[in-house]
């Protein structure tokens, strides 16, 4: 099993010494009660690592553990923006915490037509705020080497922004619906400099949202024949473009 991973703020070259204090420090010393001679993973999550040896423990908040070997792992390609409509409350953070853990490089929260969820105003705020929270711990837990970034929400009007650019650059924009002709699979993903999943809330895409992703040019299509949540949607295609690209590739990394 893999050593457990916290984040710092900048981690150590190989042969210096580092502290882990604050909230995961704590967690380290009093929940996963890690202890001098241990090994652990120290990540800014934006990409660099380093596999380090406890010193020694203070407290119950604080570490101090040496570098043992310094390592950078390029983001994955094509990079991966999931579009997400807000789901019900129950599986809002379900839907980031899979597609982290399935390696999802960005999360644009999206209030579409059929969003039962609505966040306005502070609660938008605070809907972005624990998805961030949720990428951060999930990415920890599968031993990432970046945290996924969340968007602000995104209204109709940015998703189609964002879209389009992707597009412009070469990229793919596909829209996972029950209705789609095309089949995920026999995309050309691999050449693609940047994908775009879209999926829709638990009522699915309106007729008028496909329509205006089909009209930049997005690919409507299904993931296969059964028709799946709105909270699993995503992870599924990422798992597929996992095995369609180079994504799942172990990264080389450079020390």
């Amino acid at each position: 099993m893999s050593p457990p991973l916290f984040w710092v703020d900048e981690v150590p070259a190989a042969g210096t010494e580092a502290e882990l204090s604050g909230p995961e420090g704590r967690h380290a010393v009093t929940v996963t009660r890690i202890g001098a001679g241990e090994t652990i993973l120290l990540g800014d999550g934006r990409g660099a690592s380093a596999t380090c040896e406890v010193v020694g423990t203070r407290g119950k908040d604080a570490l101090r553990a040496r570098a043992l070997e310094y390592r950078f792992v390029d983001r994955p390609k094509p990079q991966v923006t999931l579009v997400q409509a807000l789901p019900k409350s129950e599986r809002s953070e379900l839907v980031v915490e899979l597609a982290t853990e399935a390696g999802v490089d960005v999360i644009v929260p999206w209030q579409s037509s059929r969003s039962v969820a609505r966040w306005v105003g502070s609660k938008a705020d605070k809907g972005v705020a624990k998805w961030r929270a949720t990428a951060a711990a999930a990415a920890k837990q599968s031993r990432r080497a970046w945290i996924p970034e969340v968007t602000d929400l995104a209204s109709m009007t940015d998703v189609r922004a964002r879209c389009a650019d992707v597009l412009d650059g070469g990229g793919r924009v596909v829209a996972l619906h029950e209705s789609g002709r095309d089949a995920f699979g026999g995309i050309d993903f691999r050449s693609a400099p940047g994908v775009v999943l879209v999926v829709g809330p638990e009522g699915g895409l309106s007729d008028e949202e496909l329509a205006d992703l089909a009209a930049l040019g997005a690919q409507v299509c299904v993931l296969g024949p059964q028709v799946l949540r709105t909270s699993t949607a995503g992870a599924v295609a990422l798992g597929a473009l996992g095995v369609l690209t180079d994504r799942w590739d172990l990264p080389g990394g450079r020390s």
